[in-house]
């Protein structure tokens, strides 16, 4: 498991690109049958995935990394599965994900296991895991269960459907938010005019982008802008005190993950665009 550390904004608008993208950028996280993570000391979260092809993959770490003598002994799991048809077995019990499906798995959790149905077209599992300080149970939900609503317009090129996952009215956790936002045809751009969530950090995960295709994505305090340049199926890190947005060169799907003081979705410091430098 990587780790990597928290940066405060007056040192990271002196970043060069390389820098900014060793610090935040998350390049790789699908590996055929190998678990890829990643530690921030961004609210402890850690982001990932697990790719299993011919074998089952196993969540676990250095658990010195960790301090504990299981993965999830203080922390919680969401997963959501952007590939094939694939199975999550926790402590026994088997749990189907079709692509787009998530699975909540709650503190105390000892054995988890990644499994794809089929070799040919094997699943691809993100991961995102935050500390814990009470057990809710293991639970999954499909892309139609979520909760949904529509926001933007075709005339800002950001018309999006925001799904829901484990949030406040949905798949209950102690601190961690999951969801994703889908780009509809023709539409580029997403959380914008932006916005900062002081009480919580962030970290977003591009997929259904075309080979050829980038998204920029925007980062940094609001008049003190950068930009990592993202492909398909990588994550970047946002912390607290950074906007998170950004424009592709065709519409993409992105998930979104948060830990922090609270669950509350709305609870966003919108950002007027005159502000933005």
């Amino acid at each position: 498991m990587e780790r990597r550390y928290a940066s405060h904004p007056n040192e990271v608008k002196r970043f060069d690109t390389e820098r900014l993208r060793q610090e935040f950028h998350i390049p790789k996280l699908f590996t055929p049958d190998q678990l890829e993570l990643v530690l921030t000391h961004e609210d402890r979260m850690i982001v990932g995935g697990a790719a299993p092809v011919n074998e089952a993959v196993k969540l676990e770490v250095d658990l010195k990394e960790l301090g504990v003598s299981y993965f999830l002994e203080r922390r919680e799991l969401g997963a959501i599965n952007v590939g094939g048809p694939g199975i999550i077995s926790v402590d026994g019990t088997d749990y189907e994900l079709n692509t787009k499906d998530c699975l909540y798995v709650g503190m105390g959790s000892k054995e988890v296991l990644f499994k794809s149905k089929d070799a040919a077209n094997p699943a691809k599992f993100y991961l995102n895991s935050a500390p814990a300080h009470k057990e809710f149970p293991t639970a999954k939900t499909t892309l139609a269960e979520a909760e949904s609503g529509a926001l933007g317009s075709i005339e800002n090129s950001n018309d999006r459907t925001i799904h829901r996952f484990i949030h406040e009215n949905g798949l209950q956790s102690s601190q961690l938010v999951m969801g994703m936002t889908q780009l509809k045809t023709g539409n580029m751009w997403n959380t914008m005019p932006a916005h900062v969530h002081p009480r919580r950090m962030e970290a977003y995960m591009y997929f259904d982008l075309p080979e050829e295709a980038v998204v920029f994505h925007l980062m940094g305090e609001p008049d003190e802008t950068r930009h990592i340049v993202m492909r398909n199926e990588q994550a970047v890190i946002s912390p607290s005190w950074s906007i998170h947005s950004g424009v592709g060169t065709s519409n993409y799907t992105f998930i979104w993950g948060m830990a922090g003081d609270n669950k509350a979705y709305a609870d966003m410091d919108a950002v007027p665009m005159k502000h933005l430098k």
